[in-house]
């Protein structure tokens, strides 16, 4: 059975939708069937992986949700052979209130992604930035939680909100709901506020912050507008060794040797 992982944030623009891409990528290059899940009504996981969010061919994550088509009817496969994905669009958006009186609405992305689960050895859910409904679907889905920390004090504020909502979910919906670990990301080893509150964070959460830190990279910044993950557009740059370290942190947490 596939581990289900959400990448989760509400605050935006920490590099969430980056780890997301490039943790999946990264994974299947080290030889695991992948699938990732675009989440995300703003759609970058979708465009990131080389795919257009305004496609008239587009089955996505929306028409899943709503019952219009079966998992396996949403299914696209990325330029790396290991790595599917469910796109998302603006539609999405639309879900949250066509949903709202639907029976046990928390569970619908569990559901419907059942069928496939076995498919594969990871699914990876890229959560929009908020704590919405899709987002509390994500996290009812999921086995475990990656959260992406930028190194910036108003970034560790928000963290607490997300804690109770992960709190709530495992109480309410998913018992076995854990968190997978707090993975640093941008950072700035010049900065000393960088340093800072990478300290503050492995001093709270201990083991729970992965000892991989995904260090601010150009050419990382610059993989999306090509639609590829950094692994494919410059494999011996910081970021794509940043992020494979990360998989292989991954595969370790889950009793895997890489």
């Amino acid at each position: 059975m596939g581990k289900i992982i959400a990448i989760a944030n509400q605050k935006g623009g920490v590099g969430k939708t980056t780890t997301a891409i490039n943790l999946a990528a990264s994974l299947a290059i080290l030889e695991n069937k992948v699938l990732v899940i675009d989440a995300d009504p703003q759609a970058n996981t979708t465009s990131g992986l080389n795919f257009s969010p305004d496609s008239k061919e587009a089955r996505t994550l929306y028409e899943l949700m709503i019952g219009k088509i079966a998992a396996e009817d949403a299914l696209i496969q990325t330029e790396i052979a290991n790595l599917h994905m469910i796109p998302s669009n603006i539609n999405l958006v639309a879900a949250e209130i066509e949903l709202l009186d639907a029976e046990q609405r928390e569970l619908i992305i569990r559901k419907a992604i059942a069928p496939i689960r076995d498919n594969y050895d990871y699914i990876i859910l890229d959560c929009a930035p908020s704590l919405g409904l899709i987002t509390v679907n994500c996290l009812a889905a999921a086995d475990s939680v990656i959260v992406p920390v930028q190194p910036e004090f108003f970034a560790l504020e928000g963290l607490g909100k997300l804690l109770q909502t992960i709190r709530l979910v495992e109480k309410g919906v998913n018992p076995n709901l854990t968190i997978e670990g707090f993975v640093v990301t941008m950072f700035d080893g010049r900065t000393k506020v960088h340093a800072q509150v990478v300290g503050e964070l492995r001093e709270h959460f201990k083991d729970l912050v992965f000892k991989t830190i995904i260090q601010r990279n150009i050419r990382l910044s610059e993989a999306p507008s090509h639609g590829i993950p950094i692994i494919l557009y410059d494999i011996m740059s910081t970021g794509a060794t940043n992020y494979l370290n990360l998989a292989k942190e991954v595969l370790e947490h889950n009793g895997q040797k890489q």
